[in-house]
């Protein structure tokens, strides 16, 4: 990192993490007491704070990771503070661990950004730093800071294990992946992801020998084409199939295969992947949950998913693959009307986005599911196109670790789609900077407006006494 590019993340991290305290006062003055998910979350880690670690509210379906790691923060810090009474792990207390665990993920998500693109040169350091600051006030994340939730310390392990993976420390960024799958079970599909990621470089090596034995260019300049995707699957049998490679790739991703071996055995000991209350999280062949995702995607990447040059570019492709889009809208519309669910929490709870989507949008007709399939297959089209620098193989491992992680997903949640859009908006080309700070300045705006809905807008049920806020 140069000087001044050091300075500059030096003073955009600073900037964040005030102006991120000044919104955590404002948040922890206006709702002091536990709101929403954290009715459950702060109990339990005071229950945590006082020794009773047998306690257990059944209510709850992640496993232990926030509330052993927050006694393990404030526990210490009240001891060296002098710190005693009711304002150790009071909501407070809590709610500052995920604050900690934002300014974590700024670093990471710079450091991230840094060894990714780090072969492309014409990248400035400016453009990392805005594109970090961006990511660092991505909505539906920085939303969650300012509570006493799991997604920011399940986000930090995971981008954590990532890193190290991309550094080739398999083994620390194994038990990262543990330490994110003590935040969240789904986080194992990430601990995958990062095996992937061996296994597909190994994958993109060989087929550039088996290119270059060839002597076939054309394989890898038309890789979008039918008879290059048969070919490549051929070859993914093939390698896989192999006993020296198999060898040679679980001698590289043991520690992951360890990790997801202990995961099975969580299942089979516990019976399923929910903890607590499992009649509200059933799993399920949730297909429309990934064209819900690539809208999410597309709201918020709009300036690198909705141009119009890449508007003209699809339509071009429709024209030229007239049948292959048509098999894909037969196949995404018999998806919508066979594997369409709709959880009763997204119906009967007003305080959430979700409930005022589905109600404006999908709830106008019954045919509304249906006509947005022409967008859902634009979406995408320009998701898959802005991926087109990574290998083949990296993208075929991303599109798996994808469906694995929102299709089982009964409950429409936007923070369902945090990890997998932090990993694809990581993955994809820098825009320029103009593009960039318009990106940048929709985040502030939604951000301003999320903020403004749950401080000042509240509201009350009927035959309740308790305030309701707008949230994510």
């Amino acid at each position: 990192m140069e000087r001044v590019e050091a300075y500059g993340f030096s003073g955009a991290m600073s900037g964040a993490f005030l102006l991120s305290c000044l919104l955590f006062a404002a948040v922890s003055r206006r709702q002091r007491g536990p709101y929403m998910d954290e009715v459950f979350h702060v109990p339990q880690a005071q229950a945590y704070c006082h020794g009773r670690f047998l306690q257990w509210d059944p209510m709850i379906t992640t496993l232990p990771g926030l509330y052993l790691l927050s006694v393990g923060v404030v526990k210490p810090a009240a001891w060296l503070l002098g710190w005693t009474g009711s304002v150790v792990c009071s909501v407070g207390m809590l709610r500052f661990v995920n604050l900690l665990f934002s300014a974590g993920n700024f670093y990471l998500l710079y450091l991230l950004l840094f060894k990714i693109h780090q072969k492309n040169k014409a990248v400035s350091g400016f453009q990392r730093i805005l594109s970090t600051l961006t990511l660092g006030m991505f909505p539906t994340l920085y939303f969650f800071t300012f509570l006493y939730y799991t997604d920011p310390g399940s986000v930090f392990f995971t981008l954590f294990a990532y890193l190290m993976c991309l550094y080739g420390n398999h083994k620390t960024s194994a038990l990262l992946g543990f330490c994110g799958f003590m935040f969240r079970q789904t986080n194992i599909v990430w601990t995958v992801f990062c095996a992937g990621n061996v296994v597909a470089e190994k994958l993109n090596e060989a087929w550039k020998t088996e290119l270059q034995k060839k002597k076939d260019e054309k394989i890898s300049s038309r890789k979008g084409s039918f008879s290059d995707l048969t070919r490549i699957l051929q070859f993914l049998v093939e390698y896989l199939i192999s006993p020296k490679n198999l060898v040679k790739l679980t001698v590289l991703t043991w520690p992951y295969i360890i990790l997801v071996s202990l995961f099975f055995v969580f299942v089979f000991i516990n019976g399923g992947i929910v903890v607590g209350d499992r009649s509200s999280h059933e799993a399920c062949l949730h297909f429309p949950q990934l064209f819900y995702f690539l809208s999410f995607t597309v709201f918020f990447s709009f300036p690198h998913l909705l141009t119009p040059a890449k508007i003209r570019r699809f339509l071009l492709s429709l024209r030229k693959h007239p049948v292959q889009y048509s098999l894909i809208t037969v196949i995404s519309l018999f998806l919508i009307w066979k594997f369409t669910y709709v959880h009763k929490y997204l119906l009967a709870d007003n305080r959430h986005y979700t409930f005022y989507v589905w109600r404006k949008v999908f709830q106008r007709h019954e045919l509304v599911k249906y006509l947005l399939v022409p967008f859902y297959i634009f979406a995408g089209w320009s998701f898959a196109d802005t991926l087109k620098s990574k290998s083949i193989f990296w993208i075929l491992m991303y599109f798996v670790c994808l469906l694995a992680v929102t299709v089982p997903q009964k409950l429409l949640e936007f923070r369902y789609f945090i990890l997998p859009f932090l990993i694809y908006r990581l993955n994809i080309p820098f825009l320029s900077v103009y593009r960039q700070l318009l990106e940048l300045a929709f985040y502030i705006l939604v951000n301003a407006v999320t903020f403004y809905l749950f401080l000042n807008r509240t509201f009350q049920w009927e035959n309740s006494d308790e305030v309701q806020r707008f949230m994510w």
